[in-house]
């Protein structure tokens, strides 16, 4: 006869209690923290004394940290704070390190949500809602995985650092200094870092993510005269700034994605057998993936070339124009300055600063071959955001596999991203020790778009891969 699971009471608490567990993430959810939005910093702030209370109730150590100020039109905006906070101090178990964020992406019903952003809706087994996924759900499923072992007088197999923060969505202004800071303190007895803010490639697959791509930002700015002018009375005798900026932008990618900057694959590593093995076994269907979007057509052909082009290579988007008319209806001027605006995707060995150096020396040169008299200049604002990836070959990622196996009864797919989580590079660099994105949502959840959702099922097993993920990692021999 075969043996019960030594979390099968654990596992039964979390079913037991799905109804608890969102009632929780409704109230997570209901607190505007956006923390693009100066004006809702003290929602911000809320969500971070919100969890606060959440940890001590579980018998954590917490503070919450202050990290500062930023400038924001020209005004000082106190940061929110970053909450941290320990469980557990045996020098026996492994300790585990747990990151996640609690502000989220600007939302509005008028932006074509189908119900209130900050009112959790439950519609078809799905509960929607502005940081449901992204990141408020994965937070709290740790926070329920512990009360489960609690609860059900199953020993917490590990002890747990958390480092929960609130500019995430804003670029985690001061998060890096504060790890920094606390390397020799705070995080010094850390094993392993685990984060749980990203996705499945489906909806149906689980998987372990070991890459992510980081950020260059780049804005391109043309001037042409010290005022808009009306195109009947001033066309035809004036240079353009609009013609000059569309001139640039269009040198920038080709119609396959292709990026033309010369150099802009320095540092880019070769594709290794072991890794497109990898690729090969991934579950994953071209022709679903772009009607999911309601796009017309992939720009690759086999599945393999489509995620190797958004996980391991470089890619450009250009993402807007500031300076013209954008507005309905048609309006005859001509711009007197626009500003383009365009990233590059960054893969792992790529440095920042290098693109940075590469992009304008290339757009530079793209300008000089236009011979226009009009001012211009290419920018950044930040240096950017670093690559990201692993070995997803040790123990830390064998743990999770058996993990998911656990919960899901299938072998994880192993998955890189094509976003940016600019801290996962930071605390292993940091702790010095391996870091793994656990992801809870599904791939249609919608992070940072409309009818943002995560599924229940995703909401209840995931808590339960976080519970047995606990479980696994603290059997690693070290």
């Amino acid at each position: 006869m075969e043996s019960a699971h030594p979390l099968t009471d654990v596992f039964q608490y979390v079913d037991d209690h799905k109804n608890k567990f969102v009632e929780s993430l409704s109230q997570a959810v209901s607190i505007k923290s956006i923390s693009a939005d100066p004006e809702l910093r003290n929602e911000v702030n809320k969500m971070m004394e919100w969890a606060q209370a959440k940890l001590k109730a579980l018998g954590a150590d917490v503070e919450l940290c202050d990290i500062g100020q930023q400038t924001l039109n020209e005004k000082k905006v106190q940061l929110p704070p970053v909450l941290i906070g320990t469980l557990g101090t045996d020098k026996s178990k492994t300790t585990i390190c747990l990151y996640g964020h609690l502000d989220v992406q600007p939302a509005d019903i008028s932006d074509g949500w189908a119900s209130e952003p900050f009112v959790l809706t439950e519609r078809n087994g799905k509960l929607y809602g502005r940081g449901s996924s992204d990141d408020k759900g994965p937070v709290l499923g740790w926070l329920h995985a512990i009360e489960a072992f609690q609860n059900t007088g199953t020993d917490l197999p590990v002890n747990l650092k958390f480092v929960f923060e609130g500019m995430e969505e804003s670029g985690s202004i001061g998060l890096d200094e504060l790890l920094i800071q606390k390397k020799e303190s705070f995080l010094k007895d850390v094993d392993y870092v685990c984060i749980s803010d990203s996705y499945w490639l489906g909806t149906d697959k689980p998987c372990l993510t070991y890459g992510l791509r980081g950020m260059s930002s780049f804005f391109v700015e043309v001037e042409g005269s010290s005022k808009d002018l009306h195109s009947g009375m001033y066309g035809g005798t004036v240079y353009e700034a609009m013609s000059d900026l569309i001139y640039i932008l269009n040198q920038l990618v080709d119609v396959k994605g292709k990026i033309l900057i010369p150099g802009i694959d320095e540092g880019v590593e070769p594709l290794s057998e072991k890794e497109k093995e990898l690729y090969e076994k991934i579950e994953f269907d071209v022709d679903a993936y772009i009607s999911e979007i309601g796009a017309s057509k992939s720009q690759k052909e086999t599945k393999e070339e489509l995620l190797m082009s958004n996980w391991r290579y470089p890619s450009l988007s250009v993402h807007g124009i500031e300076g013209a008319f954008s507005g309905p209806g048609f309006k005859t001027v001509i711009p007197r300055k626009v500003t383009g605006k365009f990233s590059i995707r960054l893969v792992p060995n790529q440095i920042p600063s290098r693109i940075t150096e590469i992009v304008k020396n290339y757009v530079q040169s793209v300008w000089e071959k236009r011979q226009s008299p009009n001012k211009f200049k290419i920018y950044t604002v930040n240096e950017g955001g670093n690559p990201w990836k692993t070995d997803p070959f040790n123990d830390h990622f064998l743990a999770a596999h058996e993990a998911t196996k656990t919960v899901y009864n299938v072998e994880p797919d192993y998955t890189r991203c094509g976003g940016s989580i600019p801290v996962t590079l930071t605390l292993q660099e940091v702790t010095g020790k391996s870091v793994m994105l656990l992801p809870m949502g599904a791939g249609d959840d919608s992070a940072h778009s409309q009818n943002e959702k995560i599924d229940v099922r995703n909401y209840i097993k995931g808590t339960k891969l976080m519970a047995a993920y606990l479980y696994e990692v603290s059997k690693i021999k070290h």
